[in-house]
């Protein structure tokens, strides 16, 4: 099983989940051994701190103030975390995805006490920054429950 399998998967609490287009950055190649390519980018799993740095140095933001920024407006990513639907525009052509998960908790009730929680958030090619999270295991790969 792949790192990015393991963490859908709900099995790498502790890693963060970076999708970079390939306009995001200069070159793919270099970045193959860390991740896993998909259509028009990679994506990478890494220990949560240096991938919370690497997002930062990669999209000019602070990856937890681009969560603050993206939970402000719901769209669709899919689990790949690759692609999904713009809730302004509609498009799924996302410039970066940042994703972590939280273990279940039944105390805190919700879909946290259904199982692991994937957060994601993503921009999209037009500027909206939006997120989306789900329950690990109750989505297909195309983002539908």
């Amino acid at each position: 099983m792949s790192r990015l399998e393991e963490f859908l998967a709900g099995e790498r609490h502790e890693d963060v989940a970076i999708y970079l287009a390939e306009d995001v950055v200069d070159d793919l190649g270099k970045l193959a051994d860390y991740g896993e390519e998909v259509e028009d980018g990679i994506v990478l799993v890494v220990p949560g701190e240096s991938g919370r740095n690497a997002f930062s140095k990669v999209a000019g933001k602070d990856a937890m103030g681009f969560a603050k920024e993206a939970m402000g407006e719901e769209g669709e990513i899919e689990t790949d975390l690759a692609g999904g639907t713009c809730p302004a525009c509609g498009s799924a052509e996302f410039r970066f995805t940042f994703a972590f998960s939280e273990e279940q908790n039944e105390e805190v009730g919700g879909r946290y006490a259904e199982g692991d929680v994937i957060h994601a958030y993503a921009q999209c090619s037009c500027g909206t920054a939006f997120s989306d999270r789900w329950v690990v295991g109750e989505r297909d790969a195309d983002g539908s429950d």
